[in-house]
């Protein structure tokens, strides 16, 4: 990580990846970038659905491969790249008949490293293959929820998957937020932790910085009017006036309350729920 010094207030206590340690390019690749309109969140008859999104600096869509379908090719990284669409590493994976694509690059990979697709890969890093030949207490990223479906799960900074068991098909997965669940064996994943785990750290310092990455502003319910929000109202600094918090629309939200819906499709996959609070 990266600090500086406080030569003003914004400054004070900033931090930033060191990106020169890893980074080996500072351009994209043109063949798999292209333009792209940012998500402000308005829909098409321009009305506010996501709040707290909008402006931002320009940016450059670049085409991730998030379904590897070049099995049975070997493949070596060509660069690490940084990517402002998220927030892990990605790299230039070229393959052995001479195709590029952009990857989701793992921790402690380096250019000149080499990967394979195959059902019959070694457990190694940057290696993917199906889940059924993952052993016990593997980590792993980028994994699909249903076969050829492509990457859904732990594709963030850091972020990554332990198989815990394989029972009647399918392998038992701890996520990230601690939950338990099923997924299909026949599904694919990649070995290792997602690039890029101090992201977490990162402390923005200033309001602007926030603007550049296209976050707006938040108000906290509790100083608006109680036409506007729940939590508004009262004099001076008042409680919330109701056991539980709620949202701008009168919905239970954070605190540890339960949000998930009672008849969402995959609630029978899931074996054991998520720990609510801090987790060490």
């Amino acid at each position: 990580m990266r600090k500086y010094k406080p030569t003003t207030a914004g400054r004070r206590g900033m931090t930033r990846i060191s990106y020169k340690k890893t980074l080996t390019a500072s351009k994209p690749l043109k063949s798999l970038t292209k333009g792209m309109k940012r998500g402000v969140g308005r829909n098409n008859a321009g009305r506010i659905t996501t709040r707290h999104k909008g402006g931002g600096h320009k940016r450059r869509w670049r085409d991730i491969d998030f379904k590897y379908r070049k099995i049975n090719i070997p493949a070596k990284i060509e660069t690490i790249e940084y990517d402002p669409n998220r927030s892990a590493f990605i790299a230039v994976a070229v393959y052995r008949d001479g195709e590029r694509k952009y990857i989701v690059v793992p921790k402690d990979i380096a250019v000149g490293d080499e990967f394979i697709v195959s059902e019959d890969a070694k457990i190694k890093v940057a290696n993917r293959l199906p889940l059924a030949k993952m052993p016990v207490g593997t980590f792993v990223y980028n994994v699909e929820i249903k076969p050829g479906s492509g990457a859904k799960l732990a594709r963030s900074a850091g972020s990554y998957i332990e198989v815990i068991a394989h029972d009647a098909g399918y392998t038992h997965l701890r996520m990230p937020s601690s939950e338990v669940r099923k997924v299909l064996s026949t599904c694919w994943a990649t070995v290792g932790q997602v690039s890029n785990d101090e992201h977490k750290l990162v402390n923005i310092g200033k309001a602007g910085r926030s603007r550049w990455l296209g976050v707006r502003p938040t108000v906290r319910g509790s100083v608006m009017n109680p036409v506007d929000h729940p939590h508004g109202g009262g004099e001076g600094r008042a409680g919330r006036g109701h056991r539980r918090a709620r949202s701008k629309w009168g919905k239970p939200i954070g605190k540890g309350q339960k949000t998930r819906r009672s008849k969402k499709y995959s609630n029978h996959l899931i074996v054991k729920r998520r720990k609510v609070g801090k987790r060490s």
